[in-house]
């Protein structure tokens, strides 16, 4: 009989993320949900004069920053139950419900920006001079001028907040696909045993250093997703009409822009990236084929991508190894700094293991007031210690925010979002190649380095290039078929 993935109620207590500690049950959650429900309509009041005074003004922002927060308590803790089994019906109907109020209470403020803006920088000024508690919110009325034109009557900003539960349709389309409906069915591992592919285990398959299995593994894999190529197409291209939606409504020349508007970042960063990765193309391929030549294969596929080209290396790593060295590598960063890792690690902020219907992949994510949440897949590999050092920036990250920053400032953007978490990884493996006295392995962490720099710069700036070609080829009337994409990809 084939080794299936373990169900959610199989897994030990202790390698669980405390939900609990967001939102202690299910029946406060459907509490809060109905009190913000009732509490919207009241927040119409302010709809006609809360620009008439400092006061107003003051109260009308801390007031939608009250329910925001509340929303945000609820978002996250449904969708995070919901990624915890995909398959369970309950979390499905939470994190629906929860997409609904995000959509209800976004018309319902919908009308503050517009009206702001009717304002001009010298009221704002008066404003905060009459008012000294309006100063925090300073930068935020900076960043809303700088986006004036874009910012569209109250009337049209309602019905794109309404809009929005639409344009959420593909990415939970995917989600219920990949997390919940899809088997990739069984394949045999390295000692014959039969072993029901998932996510997880295929992280660990892909890297294995018998061909036929990490070929197998693949192959298999993505069998699944060709058989919905169309659907998955279809999906991807659903995203991308919403994007060039929302940007022409806000009367952006591109996606692009639209996309970088917010966090006040030029298009010609984006350019410039895959511009200097261009420029450095030729040393990736020269990596690529010293390992086409390391592995002595004719030609060199998917499936030989991830696997390690040297041999004889123990690449098993049990997660409380991990954690250890992993603390022992941040150490450097200071005994506040370790403190809060040691708390992730005592404390409940890690969902570890694999189940069946769980998401897939890794992240890091939490709302404003708690601690940050992990979730991870981890199968037992040095890869995955350094997905554990990587999530753990992120959860640092977050963490130094919100016990630093106010609530209107608690989320960091997109363009800084990656740097904690690769400092992270670049500590780690420092620390690994300074204590291993192993020359194999050595080795081995010098190719890993490697991995991580061609995954990191080169992939990532590839992503970008294709979703930005993809939302151009959107934006010039092509269809994004799943013929064009792939010919598009390669």
């Amino acid at each position: 009989m084939a080794d299936a993935v373990k169900k959610r109620g199989e897994i030990d207590i202790a390698y669980k993320w405390h939900i609990n500690d967001l939102m202690a049950s299910d029946e406060i959650w459907k509490s809060q949900a109905q009190n913000l429900k009732d509490e919207m309509g009241s927040f119409s009041d302010y709809k006609n004069n809360f620009t008439d005074s400092a006061v107003s003004l003051l109260a009308c922002l801390n007031e939608r920053n009250r329910l925001s927060h509340i929303l945000e308590n609820l978002y996250v803790y449904a969708n995070m139950k919901f990624h915890e089994d995909g398959s369970n019906p309950v979390y499905q109907g939470m994190a629906d419900q929860a997409e609904n109020i995000l959509t209800r209470l976004s018309s319902t403020i919908s009308f503050v920006e517009p009206a702001l803006l009717s304002l001009d920088e010298k009221t704002l000024a008066d404003f905060i001079k009459d008012v000294p508690e309006l100063e925090i919110y300073s930068h935020y009325f900076n960043n809303l001028l700088r986006r004036k034109e874009h910012i569209l009557s109250p009337e049209l900003e309602e019905t794109l907040a309404n809009a929005q539960e639409l344009a959420a349709a593909p990415d939970s389309i995917f989600t219920m696909l990949n997390d919940a409906d899809m088997k990739f069915g069984v394949i045999k591992d390295e000692t014959g045993q039969e072993v029901e592919l998932t996510h997880g285990r295929y992280g660990a398959m892909i890297e294995s250093p018998d061909r036929d299995v990490r070929k197998n593994a693949f192959e298999t894999m993505y069998a699944a997703y060709i058989k919905l190529k169309n659907t998955l197409a279809a999906t991807y291209s659903a995203s991308v009409k919403a994007d060039h939606f929302f940007a022409q409504a806000r009367k952006y020349a591109s996606v692009q822009e639209s996309s970088l508007s917010r966090d006040n970042i030029p298009p010609e960063v984006y350019t410039n990236l895959i511009e200097t990765v261009h420029e450095f193309l030729p040393y990736m391929h020269k990596y690529v084929n010293l390992r086409k030549k390391a592995l002595k294969v004719d030609e060199l596929h998917m499936y030989d991508v991830y696997t390690p080209i040297v041999s004889g290396v123990n690449t098993e790593c049990p997660f409380h190894t991990a954690k250890e060295t992993v603390l022992k590598a941040l150490s450097v960063m200071g005994d506040d700094y370790t403190d809060a890792i040691k708390a992730s690690y005592e404390n409940g902020w890690i969902d570890v293991y694999e189940n069946e219907g769980k998401h897939s992949g890794a992240y890091c994510w939490g709302a404003f007031g708690c601690h940050p949440f992990v979730l991870l897949n981890y199968a037992d590999k040095i890869s995955d210690m350094f997905t554990l050092a990587h999530e753990l920036g992120h959860a640092m990250h977050s963490f130094y925010t919100w016990n630093t920053q106010p609530y209107m400032y608690g989320d960091h953007t997109i363009f800084l979002a990656e740097i904690a978490s690769t400092v992270n990884e670049a500590l780690l493996m420092e620390y690994l190649r300074k204590t291993t006295t192993d020359k194999t392995m050595s080795k081995y962490l010098v190719n890993y380095f490697l991995e991580q720099f061609k995954g990191t710069v080169f992939r990532q700036t590839m992503f970008a290039e294709f979703e930005m070609l993809a939302h151009k080829m959107s934006e010039e009337g092509e269809a994004l078929t799943s013929e064009s994409l792939n010919t598009l990809y390669r």
